[in-house]
């Protein structure tokens, strides 16, 4: 066997003491004499240690060690120089040296070892004879699972041998050759080994697995060649690396196994899909392989794709057909979240982008339309928030919320739009759109992550229904506003009232003519001011400055100045009570007078009625007093909100009755007889008809009878004759008696509506003489468009237009001669 020029295991000497090794020779001694063949004998057994130097060529000393051999021997004792190959002595005198093991003492012989001048010779077949002899048959033995005769140690030292003779690129291309007839046997081995796809994978598997152990054990024998030539010489970075090249080279090359891996791994996990169960670990070792022979993306990512896109899309076409749309939203949430589970459990996670898209794609995005469609008005009906939430996330994922919007824009319009056109639902119109409005803010607050975009879109919906009808909804809003004030909501706090107060402000909002309904407000706070029926004034303050917050100053001015004629009017009644009017008067008969500013309180019609004496006395006590105070001034007294309480003597008891002044009347004339007819009682009292029999029904047809009508009916007729009631009783001493309350017909909302127009015709004119006052000319669709910006209320462009030809017509405005439709301001 040829001398290992790397070894570099430990020698030792004849007598047992270990050597140093370096660029000098040391050794110990046992005699003081030194001989000729003792230095021979110490220069030849001495291995040299490799030379630290850069670039100094460890060879050099090997070959100095093989051509000491040949050298010359000394025939004196002295210093020895071998340079050249030829041995030269230095001195023939030296003194003699004791020496101890444990006091060691300097020697006077001094080696000096030089390199030689050529190198020893190695066979030219050496690095082939390591391959055959050695190597190859090692490498045989680790893939055919045999045992491998020769230790890894001393495989190790052939390799390192080997590669520091400088034919590593020669062992690198046998070894390849040797794993690359391998590979392609057991990889040809696969053609036709099963039909089954979880058998075929297997088997794949197996031989998978065997290649990587195997290049694991080959690596380790050759890992000085893997860590020398092969990193700064071969095409490839490691062993490891050559072993995957080969193999992926192999598996492309046999393109009907690698199609058939690619199928049976798609199969399994399709398997998975409809609910079967299959070895996961076998699939996740066939994703390693793929990732790990870098064809993960070209070989399978891409077959894989393919195939789950086809998947989903039949999936989708299918139960789209067979399940409500609840069941399908939740039937894709759970695929998404199995798509997830299946990148954690065995795919590459770079698949899972395009994976999740995928199926975002096929079960939803391309079935928008057709899921809002099928099921997204009965959700918002049924008021299904987990599924609307579900929606909402899911179609969020795929940048469909836009459609979802349009959808819900489009339920809220046709739903308030039936409620808003059925005049049957008017009594409850209001709280039905207060009803619905919590219901859809719920749902986009809960269900939409209080998406503003969607906050906006039911904003536009419901301004859009909700002025279908142009003033109804304003009077009914101001008509519902008055039933939660009344002092008929007893089963109220304060605080849950202001809290409904609140959401019919919401609902205000959404109203064009504002105006509309200040007129029926104002109308309704009037009656509830005058007739003492308001639930709290300080709930009624707390309405206006919402109003005031919300309008503006202007919006509620008229109304706070209704406050503050109740508030004067307390004053003005305490001056009068200390006046010598009122001391005139007697004190027999109580009074209280609310004065009303004309320009504040909404017009009402003053029925002129006879009123009796007393009453008479009372009323030109006050007027004196009040035209005495304020000069100027006029009164115009109107009966018609006006209450009295009165005692009357029944035989079976005193009653305190509280009723209106037009009830008192027609009870006072009872005093003098006990029959009138309804003639002599018109006569008496001067009242117009139709309020007089509205008053003689609530007297004596209604529940609290004071009075007795013959004959007996529901309705009061001309040739009725009424008697004063003797026979009344009741538990209570206290009663009021109502005054049957009339709907307010068609004409007087007319004529509300009508006072609303005419009012609007001087605010179009005023904002029509500032604009013009401003800019001096405009054309006409300029003159359009800045009164767009300025009116708050909805107008027909044909009332604009008659409202600048009456203005042109009283000289406010003028036309350009040249051009018609270009308007002048006139100074």
């Amino acid at each position: 066997m040829p001398y290992s020029p790397a070894r570099r295991s430990t020698r030792r000497s004849s007598s047992g003491t270990q050597r140093k090794r370096g660029n000098s020779l040391e050794g110990k001694t046992n005699q003081a004499e030194n001989s000729s063949n003792r230095l021979e004998q110490t220069s030849c057994n001495k291995k040299p240690k490799k030379s630290s130097k850069k670039g100094e060529d460890p060879s050099q000393n090997l070959l100095t060690m093989f051509n000491r051999e040949n050298s010359p021997q000394t025939k004196n004792d002295g210093e020895v120089m071998i340079s050249n190959g030829k041995l030269q002595q230095q001195s023939n005198q030296r003194e003699p040296i004791h020496q101890s093991f444990s006091t060691p003492q300097k020697s006077s012989t001094k080696l000096v070892i030089r390199p030689l001048a050529s190198a020893p010779a190695v066979s030219k077949n050496f690095a082939e004879e390591i391959w055959i002899n050695y190597l190859k048959q090692a490498v045989k033995a680790i893939q055919n699972a045999t045992k491998v005769v020769f230790s890894y140690e001393e495989l190790y030292r052939k390799v390192e041998d080997v590669c520091l003779l400088k034919w590593g690129s020669f062992l690198f291309e046998k070894l390849q050759e040797e794993v690359e007839q391998h590979v392609a046997i057991q990889i040809n081995s696969l053609q036709g080994y099963s039909h089954e796809s979880e058998t075929f994978l297997y088997g794949v598997s197996k031989v998978w697995e065997e290649h990587c152990n195997q290049m694991k054990l080959i690596r380790s024998i050759f890992l000085f060649l893997d860590r020398s030539f092969v990193l700064h010489n071969a095409p490839v970075r490691s062993l490891w690396d050559m072993g995957l090249k080969v193999f992926r080279k192999y598996l492309q090359q046999n393109s009907e196994v690698e199609k058939k891996t690619v199928q049976s791994t798609i199969a399994l996990i399709t398997a998975e899909r409809k609910g079967e169960s299959i070895p996961q670990d076998l699939v996740k070792d066939m994703i390693r392989m793929f990732t790990a022979l870098e064809i993960y993306g070209e070989s399978f990512e891409k077959a894989f794709l393919d195939a789950s896109s086809e998947y989903y899309n039949n999936e989708g076409n299918v139960l789209l057909q067979q399940y409500d749309i609840y069941t399908y939203l939740k039937h894709v949430e759970i695929r998404l979240s199995e798509e997830v589970n299946r990148v954690v459990h065995y795919l590459d996670r770079i698949t899972k982008a395009p994976l999740i898209q995928l199926v975002e794609n096929c079960l939803l995005e391309s079935h928008t339309v057709e899921i809002l469609d099928k099921g997204f008005d009965n959700m918002m009906e049924e008021n299904r928030q987990e599924d609307l939430a579900r929606l909402y996330r899911l179609l969020a994922r795929v940048h469909q919320l836009d459609q979802v919007k349009k959808y819900l824009g489009i339920y809220t319009k046709s739903t308030g739009a039936r409620i808003i056109q059925d005049p049957e639902k008017d009594n409850e119109l209001v709280q039905l759109i207060l009803d619905m409005k919590d219901k859809v803010d719920s749902i986009v607050s809960n269900c939409f992550d209080k998406n503003e975009t969607f906050q906006y879109a039911v904003k536009e919906s419901f301004e859009s229904f909700v002025n279908m009808r142009q003033n109804k909804p304003a009077e009914l809003t101001a008509k519902y506003i008055d039933q939660i004030l009344r002092t008929g909501n007893k089963g109220y706090t304060e605080e849950e009232l202001e809290g409904t107060l609140d959401k019919v402000l919401q609902f205000f909002r959404f109203i064009h003519g504002k105006d509309v309904f200040e007129a029926f407000y104002k109308k309704d706070l009037a009656k509830r001011l005058l007739l003492g029926k308001s639930a709290s004034l300080d709930l009624e303050k707390t309405m206006i400055s919402k109003l005031k917050a919300e309008c503006g100053a202007g919006f509620t001015s008229k109304l706070e100045g209704m406050f503050k004629d109740i508030d004067l009017s307390q004053d003005i009644m305490k001056a009068f009570y200390e006046s010598l009017e009122w001391k005139h008067c007697g004190n027999e008969v109580d009074l209280s007078v609310v004065v009303l500013t004309s320009s504040y309180w909404p017009q009402s019609t003053c029925g002129d009625v006879k009123l009796s004496k007393e009453l008479l006395k009372l009323q030109n006590a006050f007027s004196r007093f009040y035209l005495n105070k304020y000069a100027g001034r006029k009164l115009t007294w109107n009966h018609s909100n006006s209450m009295c309480t009165i005692r009357a003597n029944f035989p079976k008891g005193q009653k305190t009755i509280s009723l209106s002044l037009y009830q008192t009347l027609v009870l006072l004339l009872f005093n003098e007889t006990d029959a009138l007819t309804l003639r002599e009682i018109h006569e008496g009292i001067g009242l117009e008809m139709k309020e007089l029999k509205r008053t003689l029904q609530s007297l004596a047809c209604g529940k609290i009878r004071v009075l007795r009508k013959e004959p007996m009916s529901r309705e009061v007729e001309e040739d009725d004759i009424f008697y004063f009631n003797k026979d009344f009783q009741d538990k209570r001493y206290r009663i009021k008696i109502n005054q049957i309350q009339v709907k307010e017909t068609p004409e007087e909302n007319q004529q509300t509506t009508e006072r609303v127009v005419q009012d609007r015709q001087y605010q179009i004119d005023a904002a029509i003489v500032r604009i013009m006052k401003t800019r001096k000319s405009l054309t006409h669709s300029q003159l359009m468009s800045e009164l767009y910006e300025q009116l708050k209320f909805p107008y027909q462009p044909a009332d604009l237009k008659k409202r600048i030809e009456s203005l042109i017509d009283r000289e406010y405005l003028e036309r350009d001669s040249d051009t018609p439709q270009l308007y002048r301001y006139l100074a």
